[in-house]
């Protein structure tokens, strides 16, 4: 495969060659983009405020632009702390080193002020449901319709310890603070030699969903093929990694045949599994299950549970157990017509009542759906019950290896990871950093990725 993509590289010479590296080397290859002229957003008539930028509230004020394109009546805002949104299911890449970190971060105002939208990045002070207005930043931004795709994050249940003592997949950052930890405990080893406890050449992932698997792959591919060439000093027996999951198997949503395979996956990987317990105390240097067994562990790793946005606590609206959002089949915050709930903040059901999954592909089909559902209203027509279709799961094991069930086929291995790779790099909202990935795999064939440490 090298071989055929250095032909094909050399095959690209002469003068296309010579303007390719001009446009590198200058950058005139960036293309130049104007913005799309629309009225304020205070000046339209219906006003849809969006505030949360993740994967169900850029859909939503995507879907709403491309709709009301050649509208004059219908303005789109979206609130958001941040920027950029985070492309989840690219994180755990980033530990492995096949993704770097600002490739994930999807920018969100060159993409929204491209499609017509306005956006501005603040935090959510409170939500004044009485005057129809939300104050951000210091500042009131009046609404017809308010969608709230606020997010969710890490559930610690209460577990002592697990807050303090845990690295928790909650943003964007997260993948960049485990490569640290890694590094800096290599640097320990290697200057104590034998005298460095076990503890801390021992790392633990907790939550064996799809996105502890993914986490824990991703953590051997650094510990054992990035890292170890350049620590000769350290004992490959001495680093492990184990994870621990309170269900009797990891990967519960997948099918048992697939269950199967990851498993086997992680036994070759000299991943230890331990399933049926929960974590029941952390501290600095161990972790306490509950049938009592102690591991002497000091680099955990959080990805068993979530909870909705807290900042709905402080919103006079409906809540289910988990925090989230009570919302009925239409996406309609229950006794609000004005407001919606999408995402991982919402307790979302389809039409026939049933729960849909806290996911990314269900928090993109709900953002479209509140989008049709707020432009029927605001037409006098009747919204319609949110349809959940689920298109399958993809989880990978590393780089070269996943489990894969799209539309009832079930399938694993090589083929499985670069099914993998294609569908996410086709799905980033960003061509930019869709070219930048592409580019980064392609290097990959060629070097090793870098996994540095930058201390601050």
């Amino acid at each position: 495969m090298n071989g055929l993509l250095k032909g094909a590289l050399a095959a690209g010479g002469g003068a296309v060659g010579i303007e390719v590296l001009r446009r590198v080397l200058f950058s005139g290859a960036r293309r130049r983009y104007e913005p799309w002229e629309r009225s304020p957003y205070i000046d339209f008539p219906n006003k849809v405020l969006i505030v949360g930028g993740g994967f169900a509230g850029y859909k939503a004020a995507h879907t709403l632009c491309e709709l009301a394109r050649d509208r004059d009546d219908v303005g789109v805002m979206l609130i958001s702390r941040e920027n950029y949104f985070t492309y989840w299911p690219m994180l755990a890449s980033v530990i492995g080193g096949d993704v770097a970190t600002q490739n994930v971060a999807q920018p969100l105002r060159r993409t929204l002020i491209r499609l017509g939208a306005s956006f501005r990045r603040a935090g959510l002070d409170r939500v004044d449901l009485a005057r129809r207005c939300v104050v951000a930043g210091g500042r009131e931004f009046p609404y017809e319709h308010l969608v709230l795709s606020l997010g969710a994050e890490p559930a610690y249940f209460g577990i002592p310890g697990v807050e303090e003592h845990c690295i928790s997949i909650r943003g964007i950052g997260a993948g960049e603070t485990i490569v640290d930890r890694v590094i800096e405990r290599y640097e320990e080893a290697t200057l104590a030699g034998d005298e460095i406890p076990d503890s801390r050449l021992t790392f633990m992932v907790i939550g064996g969903g799809a996105t502890g698997v993914e986490v824990a792959s991703e953590l051997h591919s650094l510990v054992r093929d990035l890292l170890m060439p350049d620590y000769p000093n350290i004992n490959p027996n001495r680093v492990k990694i184990i994870l621990v999951d309170a269900n009797k198997e990891i990967l519960k949503e997948l099918d048992p045949a697939l269950r199967r395979v990851a498993r086997k996956k992680l036994a070759y990987l000299q991943i230890e599994v331990i399933n049926n317990v929960k974590a029941k105390k952390v501290t600095a240097d161990r972790v306490i299950l509950g049938d009592g067994r102690e591991i002497m562990v000091e680099n955990v790793i959080w990805t068993a549970g979530a909870r909705a946005s807290v900042k709905l606590d402080d919103i006079d609206l409906p809540h289910d157990e988990r925090k989230g959002l009570t919302v009925d089949r239409f996406m309609r915050v229950v006794g609000h017509d004005d407001v919606w709930g999408i995402g991982d903040c919402a307790a979302t059901v389809d039409e026939d009542g049933a729960p849909v999954p806290p996911n990314a592909q269900a928090a993109v089909q709900e953002g479209e759906a509140v989008a049709r559902n707020i432009l029927a209203v605001i037409d006098g027509e009747e919204p319609r019950p949110f349809h959940y279709k689920s298109l399958g799961q993809l989880v990978e094991l590393g780089s070269e290896f996943a489990v894969n069930e799209v539309m009832g086929v079930k399938f694993s291995g090589q083929i499985a990871a670069l099914f993998w790779r294609l569908t996410y790099l086709y799905k980033l909202e960003s061509p930019e950093s869709r070219a930048r990935i592409a580019a980064d795999w392609l290097l990959d064939l060629f070097y090793d990725p870098p996994v540095t440490q930058i201390r601050r």
